[in-house]
């Protein structure tokens, strides 16, 4: 198993005590942390296909050549429930170029939502709050929903077969609640094309669904479909070295994620592909938002060195 860096964390969203890192400054980060691969966000100011031509995609495959990482995946942020045509034409034509950007950068894999809301930015900082509080599904029905996302993807496995890229859909919601509605989805496209990204913290944060039943249940629910997989979370390092995992917020998580049995049973099954860790959240301490130079790039550090250390003990 290899651990990645996911270039969200490094994006700007999520700090705005300096700029968003360049994706050079992001590659050079994930090198000097020692992860092994790189995972690009095909979105602005990192990797969206309004930027990314041929010339700049050999640019960026051979950068991350040359500091000895892999370009293990790219991200696509797409939402396909919707009942409004412009709108999934749009998503659809999005993809298409993303999955061109796949090929160009040299990624396998190429991560995929089954609907995803988006952000948006407040005094500099993105959050969650706003589109889960407005998100309209134009009073579509969920099986109407369902089906678009169906039809949308089986029309993105075709481009993806000529393209050689992997697409990965992820345990995330909405839409998608549980891993097994992520089986449901790849089992219905039915196309080689179609993978999974079984995530351990988008199986919900709750007592039963972090239990190593449930996860050890997951990941060989999953099996061979598994290409990808993430992790967030924060941590904390002690004066002996020793790292631990704390809760990025109580009332979001009330419950850790259990890392430890999830890797194990990832090891287990025999998965040798890549767990990218992602900073996807505002980082409150203490009352105040935090940034990137007095906390996020610490936390890049801290993970590599959990994981690497978990997946060694599993």
């Amino acid at each position: 198993m290899k651990i990645g860096l996911y270039s969200i964390s490094c994006s700007g969203t999520w700090f705005r005590d300096r700029p968003a890192l360049t994706v050079e400054e992001f590659v050079d980060t994930a090198k000097k942390y020692g992860y092994q691969g790189v995972e690009l966000d095909l979105k602005r100011p990192h990797g969206s296909p309004l930027d990314l031509d041929s010339a700049r995609c050999a640019q960026i495959r051979d950068y991350v050549k040359k500091s000895g990482l892999e370009m293990c995946a790219v991200a696509a942020n797409n939402n396909f429930a919707s009942i409004v045509p412009e709108h999934l034409e749009n998503e659809l034509l999005m993809v298409r170029e993303q999955i061109r950007v796949a090929r160009e950068l040299g990624a396998p894999v190429l991560r995929l939502f089954a609907a995803w809301r988006g952000i948006t930015m407040r005094e500099g900082i993105a959050n969650y709050e706003v589109t889960a509080r407005n998100h309209t599904y134009y009073e579509a029905m969920d099986y109407q929903l369902r089906q678009s996302v169906v039809e949308c993807l089986k029309e993105c496995v075709g481009w993806a077969k000529e393209s050689g890229v992997v697409l990965a859909l992820q345990n995330h919601h909405p839409i998608i609640d549980t891993y097994q509605d992520m089986l449901d989805f790849v089992h219905w496209v039915d196309s080689p094309w179609l993978k999974c990204c079984l995530d351990a913290p988008c199986c919900g944060w709750t007592e039963m669904t972090q239990s190593d039943e449930y996860l050890q249940k997951a990941v060989a629910d999953v099996g061979d479909l598994q290409v990808l997989s993430h992790a967030n979370a924060e941590f904390v390092e002690a004066e002996d070295g020793s790292i631990s995992m704390v809760s990025f917020d109580p009332h979001i998580q009330p419950v850790l994620t259990n890392y430890p049995a999830f890797i194990r049973a990832l090891k287990q099954q025999g998965y040798k592909g890549y767990i990218n860790f992602e900073f996807c959240h505002m980082p409150f301490r203490g009352g105040k938002v935090l940034g990137y130079n007095d906390y996020i790039e610490n936390q890049i550090r801290l993970a590599k060195i959990y994981f690497e250390r978990l997946i060694e003990q599993a």
